[in-house]
């Protein structure tokens, strides 16, 4: 009786650690986006909100990477390249071929798997997986802020060239991306510049600044989805397209999860080494994919290109919280054969 009780409790947990809680709060503001969408002088009070929560969040950004944190594990760049080539060569390769398979089956899912293609890594999570799979973790630091950074230039250059967010005109796309630029660039900047004065608060206050970025996060996305159920979203969107992106966002992770395992033992890294470029390569962040598009594209389009992002976004969570405990279980049992202890970390 008592086995089976913790072996409830152990599934239960299992099941918690998979799922993502900000997800449920991402579904709850889609649903209140639907039900209750901003309208009349709501659109232009929570598109003023939206602008102040996209500098918000990208001064905090700024002012959570510490100066320390981009010299750790700056000597790998090669592992760092391996990671931006993943991030912004195979995987828009690879979003293009999505893109041109869900024009055929599901249309309205083609824009947003390209766009989710273009996106950099994650940072929080790359990082917590390869710790937990005991990698490099001042590489995947290196690497994940690397990403993000050049992600907000890279992300809407990309978009102008393969989704011709803005314009097809060549001086009317360079105007909007060195707008869109300035936009992003020019708070993460002030807020790294203010780390000296602040980042002992943020340090200090990890939670708080946590729950600020979330928010910011959940209002971007009921002010993208109300313009988007004011458009007729869900007139254009059904069941089966949410299941294209589902299987072609899965198809994706798994050619990069192949690719990234093949490369890093072609080129004979070590297995830490292995372990960033696949955590980190693989990922792609919801937290900067929110903002960016709201920056990039009219606010009629946000909310369905976020759709499949979303989708992924669970995806990736869950199947590298396996890889990651499957690369810690393989560490476990290498240490036990060679009479070595475990470490503690593991074990978790």
């Amino acid at each position: 009786m008592r086995a089976t009780a913790r072996d409830s409790a152990g599934m239960f947990t299992r099941a918690k650690e998979l799922f993502d809680p900000f997800l449920a709060m991402l579904i709850a503001t889609v649903l209140a986006a639907t039900i209750l969408p901003a309208r009349g002088w709501g659109v232009p009070l929570f598109g003023w909100l939206a602008e102040l929560a996209i500098l918000l969040l990208f001064f905090l950004h700024g002012a959570k990477l510490s100066r320390a944190a981009i010299a750790a594990g700056a000597a790998k760049w090669r592992l760092h390249l391996a990671v931006l080539a993943t991030s912004f060569l195979l995987y828009p390769l690879l979003g293009l071929g999505a893109q041109a398979i869900a024009w055929r089956v599901a249309p309205a899912m083609a824009g947003g798997l390209l766009y989710l293609s273009l996106l950099p890594s994650t940072v929080q999570s790359s990082i917590a997986f390869t710790s937990i799979a005991g990698g490099d973790v001042p590489a995947a630091i290196g690497s994940a802020s690397l990403s993000n950074l050049l992600g907000i230039l890279l992300t809407p250059i990309l978009a102008h060239v393969l989704m011709g967010a803005g314009g097809q005109s060549a001086s009317a796309a360079l105007d909007s991306i060195l707008k869109v630029a300035g936009q992003l660039l020019v708070p993460f900047i002030a807020g790294h510049l203010a780390r000296p004065l602040i980042g002992g608060f943020v340090d200090r206050h990890k939670t708080l600044v946590f729950r600020v970025d979330r928010g910011s996060i959940l209002l971007l996305v009921y002010t993208a989805f109300s313009a988007a159920v004011v458009g007729g979203i869900w007139h254009r969107t059904d069941v089966g397209d949410l299941v294209v992106a589902l299987l072609l966002g899965g198809l994706m992770l798994a050619i990069v999860l192949a690719v990234t395992l093949l490369a890093a033992r072609r080129f004979g890294w070590s297995r830490q080494d292995e372990i960033v470029l696949r955590f980190c390569g693989s990922k792609k962040s919801l937290v900067s994919g929110v903002p960016l598009a709201a920056a990039i594209f009219p606010a009629a389009q946000v909310g369905m290109l976020l759709l499949p992002v979303m989708i992924f976004h669970q995806m990736q969570l869950m199947v590298c919280s396996v890889l990651a405990r499957k690369y810690a279980g393989e560490a476990s049992r290498l240490d036990t054969a060679s009479g070595h202890a475990v470490p503690v970390a593991a074990k978790r």
